[in-house]
């Protein structure tokens, strides 16, 4: 038996008591000139928000509202219903009840649903109202990303071909129209990966599956997929590589390409990289977003003290300054904030890049080509001979490199390049281990900044930790300002992808060479001994900075433990 809805469905949402008689005559009119569900033009409307009009409307009909999150569905009760019928009607089965199917639905005003869910699944259906974007998660947590383009790969079978000129060019993966599963497959991995805001895609082909992750602010999260997808391992890969103009013939040997393309009119570079494994394949694309706004100095997080010593120092008219840390610790963004800073039309700006990775208004961007001998080096000469004023160098790779960035610093040239060390003193003993001369590194450098990024805290679902206190003294934890600040731990919810963090912000270290130091880098001293001399003369390190930002509710104390590391 199935609840019918009543013939006039103004009495229906007058019956809701949240709506008055001219909202419903807008509701309705809304609805049909937009052919929009009626609970989608109620929320677009601003008279009531979803969960609210929902409950409400649960109530008038005599129906169940679920909240699909902490819902663990069972895999015979998802076989129930064909997965087509999931992606047609937006709905997801969550129960059996006394021999009936227990459907979520968002739009319970379909009135031939109940009788098209009943044919597709043999049973009796009944009804529950559930929110648009809880039954979206559910869909693709129990049945994976892309599930109803697989089921069409397994009705199409072997007929699925993939075309070696096929090419993508530069379209908007928003509006694209796609016939060809493969191809539309891999598009909504790209979509899924954008609408994450990740940073990378790493398709690795397993023993029995193909598994997708999805690095978001900086871990890597497994994304669910159909257990079906690894018969069609090798034509997912061979279309990413046609996009990426690689040698699809060629799987003995690593291959690098790159993919451009627009997603809701934003211009995207994929970089794509191949590589050989046991099992086939594993494909990893780099997502740089070239016309994302540019993160200012303010929004990079650092302290007071640090962000003054840096701006006095970036407008300096000659010497170094090094950004260190670990890939993705956020270098590169830095140094566009500081280039940024600086970029005045009085400036000339030149950038050896590899690959350029934000395209800035007013600056000469430079991309190496190692294949025809266009190095850090030999770009870095003839960058000398077009009267740059600044000089940025992606990093610093060799003592060639090297000695030209310094000997550039010692004619008068700003330059800003990237090491990677641990620490900030770490970079002085790197620069003389590749065969610097000290007397050049204490004449030329003029800062360090080691950096790491940490997850901030969600915001929805933040709450307050029990400090375990002997174990916080264990790491150097201030407790003593425990009893005036209480740290915050994660929990998860919706809003954050049950990970307990949304966005991230930077950890820093600022070591400014002074005369006390320069002295340690000509006797070349250790990299301990030029930290202590460093925070002697007030030297915040990164666990310190992380410690200051627990306190402040930023983050937690085990992402300050997970990306840095344990002061000497």
């Amino acid at each position: 038996m199935t609840t019918a809805l009543p013939t006039s469905l103004t009495g229906l949402l007058t019956r809701t008591g949240l709506l008055s008689e001219s909202q419903i005559a807008s509701v309705l009119q809304h609805a049909q000139q937009t052919e929009l569900s009626i609970t989608r033009a109620v929320t677009t409307l601003g008279f009531a928000g979803e969960d609210a009009f929902l409950e409400a409307l649960a109530m008038a009909l005599h129906l169940p509202f679920v909240r699909l999150g902490s819902q663990n569905i069972e895999a015979d009760v998802l076989a129930k219903l064909p997965t087509r019928a999931v992606f047609q009607y937006n709905v997801i089965p969550y129960a059996i009840e006394n021999g009936a199917l227990r459907v979520a639905t968002n739009d319970p005003f379909d009135a031939g649903l109940v009788d098209a869910l009943r044919l597709a699944s043999g049973m009796r259906v009944r009804l529950a109202l559930a929110m648009e974007n809880e039954i979206a998660a559910a869909i693709k947590k129990f049945y994976g990303v892309g599930a109803d383009t697989v089921e069409k790969l397994m009705q199409d079978g072997d007929r699925i071909e993939v075309a070696p000129e096929e090419t993508l060019g530069k379209t908007d993966l928003s509006e694209l129209d796609q016939e060809a599963s493969i191809v539309r497959f891999v598009n909504q991995i790209i979509w899924e990966a954008y609408q994450e805001r990740s940073t990378d895609i790493h398709l690795e082909p397993m023993e029995n599956q193909l598994r997708i992750r999805y690095r978001v602010d900086g871990v890597l999260h497994q994304t669910p997929l159909p257990p079906q997808l690894t018969r069609f391992q090798a034509a997912i890969i061979s279309r990413i590589k046609v996009m990426a103009n690689m040698d699809i013939a060629e799987k003995r040997l690593p291959q690098d390409g790159r993919i451009g393309m627009r997603i809701q009119g934003e211009d995207i570079d994929i970089r794509v990289s191949t590589m050989p494994t046991v099992y086939g394949e594993s494909v990893s694309l780099r997502l740089l977003m070239r016309g994302k706004e540019f993160i200012g100095f303010k929004e990079l997080g650092m302290r007071p003290r640090d962000e003054a010593i840096l701006r006095k120092l970036i407008e300096k008219p000659n010497g170094i300054i090094l950004v260190t840390g670990p890939t993705g610790s956020g270098k590169s963004t830095s140094l566009y904030a500081y280039l940024h800073e600086i970029n005045t039309i009085d400036q000339r700006i030149i950038t050896v890049e590899d690959p350029i990775e934000y395209e800035m208004a007013g600056i000469n961007q430079i991309s190496v080509r190692s294949e025809i001998g266009l190095t850090f080096a030999t770009a870095l000469r003839h960058i000398l001979r077009q009267d740059p004023d600044i000089i940025m160098i992606g990093e610093i790779r060799d003592f060639e490199t090297a000695e030209i960035a310094i000997r550039a610093s010692l004619t008068g040239h700003l330059v800003f390049s990237t090491l990677h060390t641990n620490d900030a003193a770490g970079a002085v003993t790197r620069l003389l281990d590749m065969g610097v001369e000290p007397f050049l590194v204490a004449s030329s450098l003029e800062a360090v900044v080691a950096q790491r990024l940490i997850r901030r805290l969600c915001p929805f679902c933040k709450r307050p930790a029990k400090p375990d206190v002997p174990f916080l003294s264990t790491i150097g934890f201030p407790v003593d300002r425990l009893s005036n600040t209480p740290i915050l731990e994660a929990v998860g919810c919706e809003k954050c992808r049950m990970t307990g963090f949304k966005g991230r912000t930077g950890l820093y270290e600022v070591l400014q060479v002074t005369e006390e130091i320069e002295p340690l880098i000509l006797q070349r001293s250790s990299s301990h001994a030029i930290k202590l001399k460093g925070t002697s003369q007030g030297m915040i390190t990164l666990r310190e900075d992380g410690w200051m930002k627990v306190l402040e509710g930023v983050t937690t104390i085990e992402e300050v433990l997970r990306v840095s590391e344990e002061t000497d």
